[in-house]
């Protein structure tokens, strides 16, 4: 099977070298160049220099993978696929959008006769030898089309991907896994900090991550991933506390508010991300003087 993957990031290039390792003819497009060169030279796929470029090395009908940042990028990518694209064509959004936006690009391409799905992606930079996780959104006959890449992509055939639903419900659903991967991510890193600040004990905690990977009722990909960064400093010397988020993580608060369902931990969790980059807090220096103010309790200054 063929298809171009525009955008070869990280991700975008490991997809595209597992997809040509599995047998697939694979287009492929970036912003740079170089990197569209290197990818060329290093794993085989074919270039592509422009989007337009892009459409005429596939046969039709064609399918056109867009890895590239939610948001402004995605929406550009698949406004100017939509002008040069043919009907029975199919764009696959693999990249981290709002559910919202893929219910209106679906309608929006369905008079031109192009078919959109959704694939919430999850791997990282792993997914390359140990597959992805894919949530996919859209029609069931278009998925099914499809299916020799997503069993491709996946761990394995039958594991590891499914069409959760119609447009929008792969996103949907890989927002919700986001949310809970903070949640997750945030009870782990508030346990090893406990137990770090419990210096009379001079814990081990690289030998406690991995007697946890064993049989415990905690242990996960995540235990492994956090086992992998201590064993190299457990000091984390040169990390600096800023967490990022992505996005996901607001929309899953904000779609729980809507629905009127309570989710404290990953309301919480966001909450953490947003501390963790304040270097200087204005609403902990109110709160010290406050305690100051009622109780003379003792303050610290800069």
């Amino acid at each position: 099977m063929e298809l171009a993957i525009i955008g070869l990031g990280k991700m975008g290039g490991n997809m595209a070298r597992r997809l040509l390792k599995g047998g697939h003819r694979v287009v492929g497009y970036n912003h740079s160049p170089d990197i569209t060169k290197q990818l060329a030279a290093d794993a085989g796929l074919t270039p592509a220099y422009s989007t337009a470029e892009v459409v005429k090395l596939l046969a039709e009908p064609r399918i056109v993978w867009v890895m590239v940042p939610a948001g402004a990028p995605t929406e550009d990518v698949i406004h100017e696929l939509a002008s040069i694209l043919s009907p029975g064509d199919v764009i696959i959004d693999g990249g981290n959008t709002y559910y919202k936006d893929d219910i209106r690009r679906a309608a929006a391409l369905q008079p031109a006769g192009i078919h959109y799905v959704d694939a919430g992606t999850s791997g990282g930079i792993w997914g390359l030898s140990e597959g992805y996780s894919l949530m996919v959104g859209g029609d069931p006959g278009v998925v099914e089309r499809l299916r020799p890449i997503f069993e491709t992509l996946a761990p394995a055939p039958d594991k590891g991907w499914g069409r959760v639903g119609g447009h929008g419900a792969g996103h949907f659903v890989k927002m919700i896994h986001n949310g809970i991967e903070y949640g997750l991510m945030q009870a782990y890193a508030e346990g090893f900090e406990i137990m770090r600040a419990k210096q009379d004990f001079a814990l081990d905690l690289e030998q406690i991550s991995q007697i946890w990977r064993y049989g415990s009722v905690v242990r996960s990909w995540l235990l492994d991933l956090i086992a992998n960064a201590l064993e190299e400093d457990q000091a984390l010397t040169h990390i600096k506390g800023w967490v990022a988020d992505s996005g996901e993580g607001r929309w899953t608060v904000a779609e729980a508010i809507d629905l009127d369902v309570p989710a404290p931990v990953i309301t919480l969790s966001l909450q953490e991300r947003f501390i963790s980059r304040q270097s200087d807090s204005y609403a902990a220096k109110l709160l010290a003087a406050m305690r100051n103010q009622f109780g003379g309790h003792p303050l610290k200054s800069e």
